[in-house]
């Protein structure tokens, strides 16, 4: 009986023995980095034989906070941000800033942790670009993506001086005119560079037929346009591929095409300054997976990027990137309490539990797959194959189809893991149920960095017509 952490002496990273959790969470030996855990780094077995996530007993967290709820491990995304920062400054011979990709969990506490480690960060929404000016992030370091940009969004990212990546024509346009006879704004072009790669269909963006980016065939026709305008300071190119990547060539091809463009920008008169490769980078979800490490990912692009550069003899460029899910992805459980039980004989048993797809719509919307153990009993054998079922109305509420687990018992905490990216931010209250709460653990210490929301909160804008009270 498994009862105390177990240390791998040559990762330097605890983690779960196999003898109980299947090999969800065995790992080959040797430096890895967090996207490759299906548990956070700080992941153990304490002596009551509970998991414990940042030397906190998640049985402990959810009798104080409740069930469902995201606990995300402070250490584990501070680790991968360092990974990406140090890894630039290793193989990049130039300037690099690393940005968080905000999309995969934006919140005042996320954006104030990255902005900590010297992250900057993309935000996709005036909402995500509120948040991290809120949390105190230095507008320099902060890029507005986006394909719909409305014009109340345009000019928050003019009054806080962050820098736009601008999409398409109209945008351009309406930027040009917003900012006549003002002080002039950073601008990058976002580019579709027709690079394909093995992801799901919605979150492939680098292929041409995209909603994503100028087409590359405008791109003469844009440079010429962007020369002509003097308050828009052109500052350089962006792309982005797609998420959920464990291919490297489709990144190592993407820096020459970019740098190709980059060198035609140069016979406008438009100033070589930043190229922006994206991120892309996929995670650890299940114990099949086999993602390369931050340090790989990283060393293959910036290889990329300086061999282009010196073949079109151009001088290297400031280097972004924007990781979201590699950095956040691992960090983060969602604890659930187990309530009934279905056994349909000879097809399937059902454990339901108190969330699904209102807190994790990824399975329904991607068809994702995510991994599952008991949280409160770590020593039980795995002697069963379940499917775990969502509390919602909905026949396809279903968190994972084929779970191996142990036994069952109504209350028991079923964690799945990796559920940093995506899950949140996604979240809805569809059946109106509210949104769990977060905690951010670290060193034994819980913060509430998200709070539970109340029947409350889901009537607080609804408005009810005079004449129907």
């Amino acid at each position: 009986m498994i009862t105390q952490p177990v240390q791998v002496q040559n990762s330097g990273r605890q983690y779960l023995p196999d003898s109980t959790t299947d090999d969800l969470l065995e790992l080959p030996a040797g430096d890895r980095s967090p996207n490759q855990f299906l548990l956070p780094l700080t992941a153990q077995v304490n002596r009551d034989d509970c998991l414990e996530i940042g030397g906190c007993d998640l049985f402990g967290l959810v009798q104080r906070y409740g069930s469902p709820l995201y606990v995300l491990d402070e250490e584990t995304l501070r680790t991968a941000c360092r990974q990406y920062r140090d890894a630039f400054r290793k193989y990049y011979p130039g300037e690099s800033q690393v940005l968080y990709a905000s999309k995969a969990w934006n919140c005042l506490a996320v954006c104030a942790i990255v902005a900590s480690e010297n992250l900057g960060i993309d935000v996709v929404s005036g909402g995500e670009l509120y948040t991290a000016l809120k949390a105190g992030v230095d507008p320099q370091k902060l890029y507005l993506h986006g394909n719909n940009k409305s014009l109340d969004e345009l000019k928050l990212a003019i009054e806080s001086g962050c820098t736009l990546m601008i999409d398409n024509w109209l945008e351009l346009q309406t930027l040009a005119d917003l900012v006549k006879g003002k002080n002039p704004v950073r601008i990058m072009l976002r580019l579709t560079p027709g690079i394909e790669c093995h992801t799901h269909e919605y979150i492939r963006t680098g292929h041409l037929d995209s909603k994503f980016g100028f087409d590359p065939n405008q791109v003469d026709e844009i440079f010429k346009f962007v020369s002509q305008q003097s308050e828009l300071e052109f500052v350089g190119l962006h792309a982005h591929i797609g998420s959920q990547i464990f291919e490297l060539q489709p990144h190592q091809d993407l820096g020459s095409v970019m740098v190709q463009w980059l060198s035609k920008a140069a016979k406008y008169d438009l100033k070589i300054q930043e190229l922006n490769i994206g991120g892309g980078l996929g995670i650890r979800y299940t114990e099949s997976d086999d993602p390369p490490s931050i340090d790989e990912w990283v060393k293959v692009v910036c290889e990329s990027v300086v061999a282009a550069c010196q073949s079109e003899k151009i001088p290297l460029p400031k280097l972004l990137s924007e990781p979201g899910r590699s950095l956040i992805g691992s960090a983060c459980v969602t604890v659930y309490t187990i309530g009934g039980q279905k056994t349909v004989p000879g097809i399937r048993t059902y454990i339901s539990v108190d969330g699904g797809m209102s807190d994790n719509p990824r399975p329904i919307t991607y068809q994702s797959v995510y991994r599952a153990l008991i949280a409160n009993r770590m020593s039980a054998p795995i002697v069963t194959q379940v499917t775990i079922a969502g509390k919602h109305c909905e026949s396809g509420d279903i968190l994972i189809k084929d779970a191996a687990l142990p036994e069952t018992r109504s209350g028991d905490l079923l964690v799945v893991m990796s559920t940093g990216a995506y899950n949140y931010s996604m979240s809805s209250n569809y059946n109106r149920l509210p949104r769990p709460a977060a905690v951010l653990v670290n060193q034994g210490e819980a913060n509430l960095i998200l709070q539970r929301e109340t029947y409350e909160d889901l009537i607080r804008h609804d408005r009810l017509p005079e004449r129907l009270k």
